[in-house]
Parts: structure tokens; sequence; C-alpha cells
């Protein structure tokens, strides 16, 4: 089931930001993120806020149908507009997530774009996308999805080999993800992603290699591949509990990302974030980064996550609960947190560190200098942009990232 909340403090009920949130705020990109907490199947490794409807049967009636949720989620964005005031910035950014995006009609994704649009104006160059399940699609749904504004897909491809998507509960057959590239340039759209987990027991080098291969092959210009995570309480956990499938150990995500940068830097693609690889500039996406660089974006839909000027929050969980406390005329956020300047500090040098760019010497104090100029000594770190004032991991500080973050950050 979905992970629990942090905790915080509440949020007002008319979702009001402290004054000193949109301080500035033209100097930041605002995106908007847009969530739909459905699914067909739930995946044996998922806890993301996603129901199926069994899961959802009895518990939040009319509310939490799919059927009208494309309607709360307006609301969501005209109380957006409200809180923002006369914040006269244009998106900059669309990600709509999930679950799964594409079990609403078409017709619905455009709408809620169109409620962005309409409350606060795109950008000229507006990044829209959307996420997708390879079996949800087909050419009329991507055609409609491009023609009511949409400009970028992201299908989850995960694997080309039967059995390694059968340990993850995927329901889409190998070879149904790389068609749907086709059909999505074949609609108009410029930038297609497909997203790979590597290291579900069962894997083998080989079949690793296969999926990336297949991947590359099917012409997207972006690439993301993320390692298998088992999350507590979700069925591949109870699984390798009880001993009927293996647990992937580091070492083997250690060997599979080695396996990845090689495969898709020969075929062209450039890693711009430690699992986010694109084949140009143009092809990264742009709504990440917007994460990965602490602008301002608002989660709509249940249980999303939302930061504008150093105030984060977060919505209530269960489709139900969301739905109704908008039709209330209630923010439907659960808490929130104001970052001290020191939070936003540690952010950056945790999520930056992350990008290919890197982050500025500056930011780390005394004992995170000292751990930085280790790094350098232990190769985890580039030896050029460290004259220059930033650290930049090597490929082998890619492999310890995580590490290596705990120690600048101190």
């Amino acid at each position: 089931m979905p992970s629990a909340l942090p905790d915080g403090e509440p949020v007002p009920a008319d979702g009001a930001l402290p004054a000193s949130a949109l301080t500035g705020a033209a100097d930041r990109p605002l995106g908007f993120y847009l969530h739909v907490p459905y699914c067909a199947t739930r995946c044996g490794y998922c806890d993301f806020n996603t129901y199926t409807a069994t899961e959802l049967r009895g518990t939040g009636g009319v509310l939490a149908s799919r059927d009208n949720y494309a309607d709360t989620l307006v609301d969501e964005i005209r109380l957006a507009r409200k809180v923002l005031g006369d914040d006269p910035r244009p998106v900059r950014t669309v990600f709509v997530g999930g679950g799964t995006p594409t079990l609403l009609a078409a017709g619905d994704l455009v709408r809620m774009l169109g409620a962005i649009r309409d409350e606060f104006g795109l950008a000229a160059d507006a990044e829209v996308t959307t996420e997708a399940n390879p079996e949800s699609v087909d050419p009329a749904y991507l055609a409609a999805l491009r023609e009511g504004g949409f400009n970028r897909v992201s299908f989850g491809m995960q694997s080309a080999r039967q059995h390694v998507l059968r340990i993850l509960d995927r329901t889409h057959t190998p070879g149904r993800p790389e068609a749907c590239v086709a059909e999505a340039r074949a609609a108009g759209f410029e930038h297609v992603n497909l997203d790979l987990i590597y290291g579900t027991p069962g894997e083998s080098d080989d079949d690793w290699r296969a999926s990336l291969e297949a991947a590359i092959g099917a012409g997207p210009d972006h690439v993301s591949a993320y390692a298998l995570i088992v999350e507590e309480g979700t069925q591949l956990a109870r699984r390798i509990r009880r001993g009927e499938v293996p647990m992937t150990d580091d070492d083997v995500h250690a060997d599979r990302y080695l396996i990845a940068e090689d495969v898709l830097s020969s075929a062209g693609f450039d890693w711009y974030e430690v699992s986010n690889w694109a084949t140009t500039p143009e092809a990264r996406c742009l709504h990440n980064e917007l994460y990965w660089r602490g602008a301002d974006w608002w989660g709509a839909g249940p249980g999303a996550h939302s930061h504008v000027g150093g105030v984060r929050w977060w919505n209530v969980k269960h489709p139900g609960a969301y739905a109704a406390a908008l039709a209330a005329g209630r923010s439907p956020g659960a808490g929130r947190e104001l970052l001290t300047d020191e939070d936003r500090r540690v952010e950056r040098v945790l999520l930056e560190l992350r990008l290919r760019e890197g982050v500025p010497l500056t930011l780390l104090k005394p004992a995170g200098l000292a751990a930085a100029h280790r790094a350098l000594t232990d190769e985890l770190l580039q030896r050029g942009p460290y004259d220059e004032g930033r650290a930049v991991l090597t490929l082998r500080g890619r492999l310890l990232a995580d590490a290596v973050v705990r120690d600048l950050v101190d």
C-alpha cells in the first residue's frame, strides 16, 4: 500500500501561503504536477499513492471515481490560482503522473491542461508531459493528446524480458513500449522517454543489455534507468521475505548501472542526472530539472507534494478525502513545512550533486569542503570542475552518489 505522509503543521483551510513564499517568484520557473492515482492493477514493487478499483470500492463512493476526477483536479488548479494571487508567471512545465494517467480519457487530460492554460497561461516553450502505460494508449489516443497540447510522453517499459516483467507484475507485453514510441512519433510528439528498471530478481546482465538495446532501437530521445528499490509493505517485499525470489545486492546494481552507461553513451545518450540520459539538451526532462534545482511547482491531486518559495506542502492521500475537501471549498492540504535557509542549502547539495553540472563548492560548509577534497582524492569527483569551484561526480562517484552527498552536506 502507499507509504505514509510526513508530519507537518496544518495547512490553512484556504491554502494561503506566507507572503514570503512569493518573494522573488519572477526569477523562478513555475511548474505543475498533476497526479492521477488510478491503476488497473497494482505492480508488486509499487508503493506510490495509487489505487485499483478494488482498493477504492466502498471507501470513497462517487467522490473517488475516476469518471469525474478531471473535474476535481480542475478545482484544485483554480484553487492554486487563488492562492498564488496575481503571480504573473506562465507555467513552464506540466507533468501528469501516477498511477496510470492514461486510464483517464484523453479528453480529461487535455481538459486538465486547459485549466492550467486558462488560469495561468503556458510559456511559449512549455514542456507538457504525461506518463503512459503502453497497454493503455493507441494511435488515436496519442493523437488526441498531441492535438490537445501535450508534447512529451513517458512510457513505462521497465524491461524487454517477459520473465522480468512477470516478477514486477507488469501487464504489458514485450515489444509494446517500442511500438508506442513509433505511434507517439507518428502523432507528432517531439520528445519521448522510456522508463527502465534494473536489478529485478532473476534478471541477468544479458536481460538488462537486451532491455537497453530494445529501448534504444525504439528511437526515444530520453531514457530513464532506475535501480529497483524493494519497499516495505509491497508484494515484492513479501515474496522476497518468504524466499520466493532472491534479493538483488548492491554490487549487481552497480554492474547494471555501468552497463547502462556504456550502452547508452555508445548510442549517443548523455547522462545529465544520475538516472537519466538524453540525446540532446532539448531532450532533457525540464520538469524534473525544476525539482532538482529547487524551483516552484504546484502538485495537484491526492498525495501530491508542492513547493513554492521555501514552503512545502502535501495533500491528503485518499482520492475520496481529496475530492471531499475540494467539494467543501477547502484546501486538500494535509500538512506543510517552512524550509529554513539551512534546509534549502542541504537540499540543493542533495539534489544538484546528482546533476551533470554538479553543485557549487561555495554551498559547502568546512566539513563538507573537507569531504569534497577527500572525494576528489578518491576519484569520486572530477578534477577539472573542482578546480573551477564545482563538485561534479565521476562515473565511480555516480555509483556512490548517496554516500558522497551524505558527506558533503555536513
